[in-house]
C-alpha cells in the first residue's frame, strides 16, 4: 500500500499536478504593523495580534489594530482595553474613539455608543471618517428605535459619502457597525433614502429586500413620498405583489 502511494505522488509531481501549499510566511524585513496588517487581510486574527505586539510599545496605532483584531474575534473586553489604551496615548484618535462605541453597540449599550460616536464627530477631520461614524450613529439610534434621527444620521453619512452603505469588507482602521435586529425596517428605511435621491435601483433594491424579511405594511409602502417617484415602474408594481417571509 506505502509503494502504492508513493508511486501516485511520483506520478503527479511528473505530471505537474499542484500539490496543496500552506499559507506563505509573512516576511521578517517588513515592520509590525505591515505584517499585522498581511495576518489581518488573511484572518489569522490571533497571529495579527501576536505580530502588532511585538511593535512601538507606545503606538496608539498598533493598539486600535489589535482592538480591532480581538474584535474580529468577538473578545470585546480585550478590544474595549485596545481602544482605550490607544486613546491614553492619542486622547483625540478619531478611529479609536468610533471603534470603542462600536464594542458597546455590540454589548447593546447604546447609548455609551452613541456618546463615543458624538465625541468622535466633534473632531473628525475627512468627510470619509465622518461618514462612517455618522453610519454608525444612525444605526446605534436605530438600535434604540429612535427612526428620526436615526433617518437624520444616515442622510448626513450618504451626503458625505453617497455609497457609504454599499462599500463592504474592509477594516482598515475604522469599524462599521451594519448589524441590526430589525432587518426588515432597517432596509425599509435605506429604501426611502434612496428613492429621495432618485437612486431607484438601489432603492427598489431594498424594498425588496425589507419585504422578503416581513416588512408586511403595503400600504405604508404606497403612501411614503419618497416613493412617489417609483410607483409607475413595472419593478415597483411587482414588490407590492410579493409575500412577506414568514420569519
Amino acid at each position: 500500500m506505502l509503494i502504492r502511494v508513493v508511486i501516485l505522488i511520483l506520478l503527479a509531481a511528473s505530471l505537474g499536478v499542484a500539490q496543496p501549499l500552506a499559507a506563505p510566511p509573512v516576511k521578517s524585513d517588513l515592520t509590525p504593523e505591515m505584517r499585522g496588517d498581511i495576518y489581518m487581510a488573511r484572518k489569522m486574527y490571533r497571529e495579527a495580534i501576536d505580530t502588532f505586539r511585538t511593535g512601538p510599545p507606545r503606538d496608539p496605532v498598533l493598539f486600535n489594530k489589535t482592538g480591532i483584531a480581538y474584535h474580529q474575534l468577538m473578545q470585546l473586553a480585550n478590544a474595549r482595553k485596545s481602544y482605550e489604551q490607544a486613546l491614553k496615548i492619542k486622547p483625540d484618535y478619531v478611529e479609536a474613539m468610533n471603534n470603542l462605541g462600536t464594542v458597546y453597540y455590540s454589548q447593546k449599550s447604546y447609548r455609551r455608543a452613541i456618546s463615543w460616536y458624538d465625541r468622535a464627530l466633534k473632531i473628525a477631520p475627512h468627510e470619509s471618517k465622518s461618514a462612517s461614524i455618522y453610519m454608525n450613529l444612525g444605526t446605534a439610534q436605530f438600535a434604540r428605535k429612535r427612526y428620526e434621527e436615526a433617518t437624520k444620521a444616515y442622510r448626513m453619512a450618504m451626503s458625505l459619502d453617497p455609497d457609504v452603505f454599499e462599500r463592504h469588507g474592509n477594516f482598515g482602521v475604522m469599524l462599521e457597525e451594519r448589524t441590526v435586529q430589525e432587518k426588515a425596517k432597517y432596509h425599509f428605511y435605506l429604501a426611502k433614502l434612496y428613492a429621495k435621491d432618485a437612486r431607484n435601483e438601489l432603492a427598489l433594491q431594498y424594498l425588496r429586500k425589507a419585504i422578503e424579511e416581513g416588512f408586511k405594511d403595503k400600504k405604508k409602502i404606497e403612501e411614503e413620498p419618497e416613493f412617489a417617484g417609483l410607483k409607475d415602474l413595472p419593478e415597483f408594481k411587482q414588490l407590492l405583489t410579493l409575500e412577506p417571509r414568514v420569519l
